[in-house]
Formats: C-alpha cells, structure tokens, sequence
C-alpha cells in the first residue's frame, strides 16, 4: 500500500511511508519534443518510449489481452498494481513499484536503506500462465550503488517483472478505460491539471472501481514527484497504478499516501520519466522502453471509480 506523510503549514512531519502493497539513461540519451494544449507547454520524451508497432513482439487485442496496464501482481505475498507495459524489443516486462517488494514493514520506505526481495524473486501476474521474475528493482540498485541523494532515496520507486515468453502474445499495452498511453510526460505537471489512473486492489472485490480522474495539487520533491488528489484516494494493493496526464502521457507510478493538514488525503505518484532516467545509467536495462498503447487516450470515458 502507498506510504503516508503528514504536512502541516510550511513544514512537513514524516510519519514515515504506508506502502500500498497489502499484506503489509544515462545522460544526454532524453531527445524530447513538445506539444501545446489546454495553453500549457507540454515537453514528451521520445528515447523512452516506442510504438508498440516498432517492436517485433505481437500483442493481443486490447479487449481480450490477459495482461496489460492496471492487472494484480503478488510478490512475497503482497499485492500491488501493474503501471504500464515495457520492452526491450524482445523481451516484455510488467512496470510495478518497487516497494511492493520490500520486507522491512510498512514503515521501511526509504529504498536507499529499507529491505526487499532479490532480484529473481517470482511474482504471480494476474492473467498469465506462468509467474513473472523480478529483473530490476530501484531500490536495489540505489543500495548497490550506494546512493546518497536523499530525494532520490525517497521517490524513486520502479521495478521491472519479466513476462514469461509463453505469455507475451497475451500481453496488451493500452490502459484499459483510458487508452494511451500517447508518451512520456517529461516536464511535470500545473497545479489544477487533470489527470487519469487505473487501479485494480483485491479490496475492491472485483467491482468496476479501478479507472479514476483527479488532478494534480503541484510537484514535489525536485520534480521527483506530483500530489494528485482523486475523490477516491488509493488503497492498500493499489501501489504500482500508472497515472496518465491530460494528453495521455505516462506521467507516474502511484507510490504514497500523503495526509495534509489541512488538505486531506491526496496520492503521491513518481516521476516516471526520472526513473526510466535512473534505470538506463544505473542498470543493464538501457534498451528498456515504455511501450506506447495500441488503444488512443480518450479521456472523455466515464471514471468508473468515481
């Protein structure tokens, strides 16, 4: 489950992170372009991502893919959420946070400190026949690493679940409800702007509750993360849920609950084009992309979840 911090007037109380799992580039590689909409400047990474058409893998129909966008995972017991679909060209991988992973307890959420499964770990994949393996956990590498940027240690929260070769023709990038997703968004987010998720916890027992819409309150953390405030705040298993900005780019991988006072209850999603970044020059997955959806982003869809 996602993890929680406490803000009071200017100053901040951390009550350490509540993860939302339940049961508990290297530089110069960004060539970026940008579009204008709804009057805002609007910057996507382009080395990041890929068409799903440009890679030589054949994916299943959006309405009948047993994989995609928003599916359970279940790693050492806990459940979270898929973000969005990855590949290298050949392989394809399950985007998860990489807290799901952790053993150190809900409170352990610094990943440059907190424990977590290895490398290899299984991790079930709802709709696939075989189990997915663990490949690439930020938490991992930052610890290998020894990384010492604080801001860093405290958002940067991806891993990477390799999809069994028997089960790739059954995998479709798009996120259902929405479509998309269209890039990566590679400039953050205006406070007001609306954005677009999809979770899928086992709490919600099967009922259609797993497309939400929001808005973001503002970036944080050096631009490491937004705060997005959604009528239905994330619960526990829905750590992982890829967000999508107003265009339909990836914009973030849903990692805490943040408890404002005043304010409320608002998610707090990471940065993904920072952690793809990070993955590239800290890891062996630099041909690793996010695979754009064969589905368009269509927001005008009715929120299920709302």
């Amino acid at each position: 489950m996602p993890l929680i911090r406490a803000f009071a007037s200017s100053f901040a109380l951390a009550f350490g992170a509540l993860a939302l799992a339940t049961g508990f580039l290297s530089a110069g590689t960004v060539a970026s372009s940008s579009d204008t909409g709804s009057g805002a400047h609007r910057t996507v990474t382009a080395a990041l991502t890929i068409p799903a058409g440009s890679i030589g893998v054949t994916w299943a129909p959006a309405t009948t893919a047993g994989i995609h966008p928003g599916i359970q995972l279940i790693t050492g017991g806990a459940q979270c959420t898929s973000n969005f679909i990855y590949s290298d060209g050949t392989a394809v991988f399950v985007g998860m946070a990489a807290h799901c992973a952790g053993t150190g307890g809900n409170t352990a959420t610094n990943g440059c400190s907190s424990p977590s499964l290895p490398v290899g770990t299984p991790v079930q994949i709802q709709g696939a026949s075989q189990p997915g393996t663990l490949v690439y956990s930020s938490w991992l590498t930052m610890q290998a690493g020894h990384e010492t940027d604080p801001t860093v240690c405290q958002y940067n929260d991806l891993a990477l679940v390799q999809v069994d070769t028997a089960d790739i023709g059954n995998v479709n990038p798009s996120v259902p409800t929405w479509g998309g997703p269209s890039g990566l968004d590679a400039s953050g987010t205006k406070s007001g702007e609306q954005l677009y998720a999809y979770g899928d916890s086992e709490l919600y027992a099967g009922l259609p509750v797993g497309a939400m819409e929001g808005f973001s309150l503002g970036d944080t953390g050096n631009g490491w993360s937004t705060s997005v405030d959604t009528v239905l705040p994330g619960v526990p298993g829905d750590s992982g849920s890829g967000f999508l900005d107003s265009h339909g780019n990836a914009l973030g991988v849903l990692s805490t609950l943040d408890a404002g006072i005043p304010g409320g209850v608002f998610n707090g999603v990471g940065n993904l084009d920072l952690e793809l970044q990070f993955l590239h020059s800290h890891s062996s997955f630099g041909a690793v992309q996010l695979v754009e959806g064969t589905v368009p982003f269509n927001p005008n869809q009715l929120p299920l979840g709302l």
